[in-house]
């Protein structure tokens, strides 16, 4: 009994100073402010669709005419790919692709899986860039915020980056870059995948 409430009173002495230190060095103002920029967005990319497919054009139909025009593994690399290099295509493309397919949930599914991928791959090529001294020191000065904050926050930046519409690939990137633990980022990222469920059933909700 006694053990238990001196590990109870250690456990809570070292949150309160976790809690002390990410409160001086801003972390909460920045989710905060990253929660508050991200809500509109998520709103606006729901209700842009919904009005573009019923006033403009119909999705329907251009996610048909797409999915009879590029076969499944084409589409499904082109993602990989741009999850892995700086999130370069948006994924709700893609989730809108996935309800239109024979398989809704299945797809949904990989594209989370391979969107996660692409997290560890940045990380990698992230390590790998910092053996890379010139691109390395250019990459420093143009991501001395993401570097910055990936120092101070570590695998919280990588769980802020899977949840909410931040690019998740740069987080992952400069994870790698300062050499960050990998089974941090293996477990912070798998937040991905509940992203990936949120927006699949609001855009599943849009597209029918």
């Amino acid at each position: 009994m006694i053990k238990r409430k001196k590990k109870v009173k250690s456990n809570r002495k070292r949150f309160q100073l976790v809690h002390k230190y990410y409160e001086r060095t801003g972390l909460y103002s920045f989710v905060g402010k990253n929660l508050k920029n991200s809500i509109l967005p998520i709103l606006g990319t729901v209700l842009v669709i919904y009005i573009f497919n019923k006033y403009v054009y119909n999705i329907n139909d251009g996610l048909r005419h797409f999915t009879e025009t590029f076969s499944k593994t084409s589409i499904l690399a082109i993602f990989f790919i741009s999850e892995s290099i700086l999130g370069l295509v948006p994924p709700e493309i893609f989730i809108a692709w996935a309800k239109k397919t024979e398989a809704p949930i299945l797809n949904l599914s990989i594209l989370a899986l391979l969107s996660y991928s692409g997290g560890l791959v940045s990380y990698s090529l992230g390590k790998f860039i910092s053996k890379l001294e010139k691109v390395r020191m250019y990459l420093e000065v143009k991501m001395a915020k993401s570097l910055n904050n990936t120092k101070k926050w570590g695998g919280i930046l990588i769980l802020v980056g899977a949840l909410l519409p931040l690019p998740f690939a740069i987080a992952c990137l400069a994870a790698g870059m300062i050499k960050y633990p990998f089974k941090n980022v293996f477990f912070f990222g798998l937040f991905r995948l509940v992203r990936f469920a949120i927006y699949g059933w609001a855009i599943f909700k849009v597209v029918h």
